[in-house]
């Protein structure tokens, strides 16, 4: 198999050629599903996890870092409720294919037992037949604010 070195005009080309390209794709993801989705995965239950994540998801959490089946993973959810008063403040969305966007977001919740969370998310979605399907997600919990 022959191996072919670009010249480094050419990678700076090709990297111009890349940006360009996804500076003018139009996202096929409509913004407000993917929150509609997202926000179903603070509130929803087990089922509402099992229709819509992927078969397997890569999540990652301070206690929990790992791929898991979707089956495993709609048990997580078991009781419903665990959130309210939820706020999503987007602070990015890329889709790198057709198939698939990221989301990355600032959450601010209340758990059921009144604490309040914070958390900057970020979740991949994959998009199959029978619709988006999550694939991805992380949170990393954000200090309470001092007041």
């Amino acid at each position: 198999m022959a191996c072919h070195t670009l010249a480094k005009s050419d990678r700076e080309t090709l990297r111009m050629e890349d940006l360009a390209m996804s500076a003018t794709k139009q996202m096929t993801a409509s913004k407000k599903e993917l929150l509609d989705l997202e926000k179903g995965f603070w509130t929803g239950d087990a089922d509402y996890y099992a229709a819509n994540a992927d078969a397997e998801c890569l999540v990652a959490f301070p206690e929990m870092a790992q791929a898991i089946s979707n089956a495993d993973l709609a048990k997580t959810a078991s009781k419903p409720n665990r959130w309210r008063d939820l706020d999503i403040d987007v602070k990015g969305m890329v889709e790198p294919g057709s198939d698939i966007v990221m989301l990355t977001y600032e959450a601010h919740a209340t758990r059921e037992n009144g604490e309040p969370y914070a958390a900057l998310v970020s979740t991949g979605y994959v998009h199959r037949t029978n619709g988006w399907k999550m694939m991805f997600h992380s949170q990393t919990p954000m200090e309470p604010a001092k007041g």
